[in-house]
């Protein structure tokens, strides 16, 4: 995309910066959810091309846990946040109370489906807040599509209109802490944002960049 190339690491910076805002109010939500203290961090953003996205969960074949949210307003595209299935279980039976709740069991229960698109609606509706708030752009999540399958085939769905123009997203890594949880233990997400071809430019020159 042409420009691209003027963007630098201040600008990815600032894009971690407005991360790092909406996971503070993402973690006091999920606090109030679980009755736990949660911390989450951003440790990165960066523009990844679609090869590296499918490594950063494990490859194209990995079986993740994935919500999908379309973007809406002054600025348009969609944004996936994933979790391996074994971080997604984790969390979502803590929220039901149910230790033996899988997402890959044959039934899965509407309880559990329920459970895991608030919890996408926490955490992306917290950076997009945040998003809006620095950019002063409009933007609102449409609500969540929950998805468990192959990482391949749910990212191909939001990349075939960005295929035609360019070949980057932005990659917003995403940590999240519990109470008493060591650093080995914490649960790491991604934050895909893949913003229409017209809205690149749209969020990047309200961020400076153009």
């Amino acid at each position: 995309m042409s420009f691209k190339n003027n963007i630098t690491s201040v600008h990815l910076d600032v894009l971690k910066e407005i991360g790092n805002i909406g996971a503070a109010h993402a973690a006091t939500a999920l606090s109030n959810l679980l009755n736990t203290k949660i911390d989450m961090k951003v440790p990165y953003v960066k523009m990844a091309s679609f090869n590296e996205i499918m490594e950063f969960v494990g490859g194209a074949e990995s079986v993740v846990v994935s919500i999908y949210l379309r973007i809406e307003g002054d600025a348009t595209g969609g944004m996936f946040f994933i979790l391996s299935v074994e971080q997604a279980n984790h969390f979502i039976r803590k929220l039901i109370h149910d230790d033996k709740f899988d997402f890959q069991d044959t039934n899965v229960s509407d309880m559990g489906i329920s459970a895991m698109q608030e919890l996408g609606n926490i955490l992306s509706g917290s950076y997009l807040s945040s998003l809006s708030d620095f950019t002063g752009l409009k933007i609102q999540p449409t609500p969540p599509a929950l998805t468990v399958d192959m990482f391949g085939a749910i990212i191909s769905y939001g990349l075939i209109e960005l295929s035609q123009i360019g070949d980057h997203a932005i990659v917003i890594d995403t940590t999240i802490f519990e109470e008493h949880m060591e650093g080995s233990e914490s649960v790491h997400g991604h934050f895909f944002l893949l913003p229409d071809p017209e809205s690149f430019e749209t969020i990047f020159s309200a961020l400076g960049v153009l």
